[in-house]
């Protein structure tokens, strides 16, 4: 099959899942001998241009005239059969698929809500705020300036959420969207997106590695993500202080602009912070840790961490909320706690903690979730199959 992907690559300076999963998808289509041409645009190209990359951006994110012609060139060059899409943000902009029309299928991976919300995660003032998928109206992101907190950086988001509603573009111009959870697609669903196109494909983990042996993992917890408010590190930190004497080590893996307050909060507690690490000394972490924790206070789409942790049999730790406690089963591959509540997180993670044997069965069923929905096996089967329904589409409606 001939594929072309499309991706706007995020920042460098912030490590990003978008990302990574794109780069993983394009391995996993070469290596099953499929024709790939990717067309990408990245926004270390406009980060270094200070006002004038800001407003070029800013202005590219509605439409952007220029990608439609240079995707126009491209297929004439390439002929797809699919053009599956990623991230259009800021520089491609959802014109791409009108700029594919009927030359080919059109697929799009929902890796956050930034087809109906501006500020691309549902949060506003730290708390879980779904107002613009509701209302169907980006008016509520305007008013409060959700992106960035920001009125006029939300103009150019809200301009375009607004724009392709009336387009149509999400209803008529993509043949097959892709969402991450249960729960994304139910929630995009009554936001306005036509349910059957949307197909589930969770994030895979390539390869099969080993999973460290129970006896041999080193006796600490770990947290692996940025230091915002939204990621709960917060209420973290508070249940740690909490637990006293009898808390395990815990290692708090990335960087942001909460990690001096959290760094403050931490004094004289047993955590350490690594600061950002590279992928694969971030996923070590995981692989030798007891315990991964994920206490967001966000709607999430499908955490990297989670997929890692699956793969290296750590059992997890998550809020219950968003698609969270769907993915890790309480019980099965983990366990789960109420969100921004440190009472509940230090009661059900405690609690695992000193079971005997508990953490380390759990550990068994998170590989058992891997094996069964995680690998790239089972997920390029399910690649394949929306491929296959978004040409059936494409070509027949």
């Amino acid at each position: 099959m001939r594929v072309m992907l499309g991706h706007n690559f995020y920042s460098s300076a912030t490590p990003s899942g978008e990302n990574s999963v794109f780069d993983a998808e394009r391995i996993l289509l070469l290596e099953r001998q499929h024709e790939v041409c990717v067309f990408e645009r990245r926004s270390d190209d406009i980060r270094g241009k200070g006002a004038l990359g800001l407003l070029a951006g800013a202005l590219a994110t509605p439409w952007n005239p220029w990608t439609s012609r240079s995707v126009r060139q491209r297929l004439r060059e390439f002929r797809p059969e699919v053009v599956h899409v990623h991230n259009t943000f800021p520089l491609i902009s959802p014109s791409i698929f009108h700029a594919v029309g009927k030359r080919a299928a059109r697929v799009l991976t929902l890796h956050n809500y930034r087809i109906f919300c501006p500020a691309a995660i549902p949060l506003r003032c730290g708390k879980v705020c779904t107002e613009c998928l509701d209302a169907r109206s980006s008016w509520p992101a305007l008013r409060y300036g959700c992106y960035r907190d920001s009125r006029p950086a939300t103009v150019p988001l809200a301009l375009g959420v607004a724009l392709h509603r009336a387009l149509g573009t999400w209803t008529d111009q993509v043949d097959a969207f892709i969402a991450l959870s249960e729960f994304q697609r139910d929630l995009l669903v009554a936001a306005g997106l036509p349910a059957r196109k949307i197909h589930l494909k969770p994030n895979f983990y390539p390869g099969r590695p080993a999973a460290l042996p129970w006896l041999e993992r080193s006796p600490h917890a770990v947290f692996v993500g940025r230091l915002t408010a939204e990621k709960g590190v917060r209420t973290l930190l508070t249940a740690w202080r909490r637990w006293g004497e009898g808390a395990p080590e815990l290692r708090i893996v990335g960087d942001g602009p909460l990690r001096p307050e959290l760094e403050r909060m931490a004094q004289g507690l047993p955590v350490t912070f690594t600061g950002q690490l590279s992928e694969r000394d971030a996923q070590a972490q995981i692989a030798k840790a007891r315990l991964l924790i994920l206490p967001s206070e966000c709607f999430e789409g499908f955490p990297m961490v989670l997929r890692e942790a699956f793969a290296f049999g750590t059992p997890c730790a998550v809020a219950a909320l968003g698609p969270l406690p769907s993915i890790v089963r309480h019980g099965g591959s983990g366990v789960v706690f109420g969100p921004g509540d440190p009472a509940s997180l230090l009661d059900v993670v405690a609690g695992a903690w000193e079971a005997p044997g508990l953490l380390g069965d759990l550990g068994k069923g998170a590989r058992l979730e891997f094996e069964g929905k995680y690998t790239e096996d089972t997920n390029y089967e399910a690649l394949m199959e929306i491929y296959r329904q978004a040409v059936e589409v494409s070509r027949h409606g």
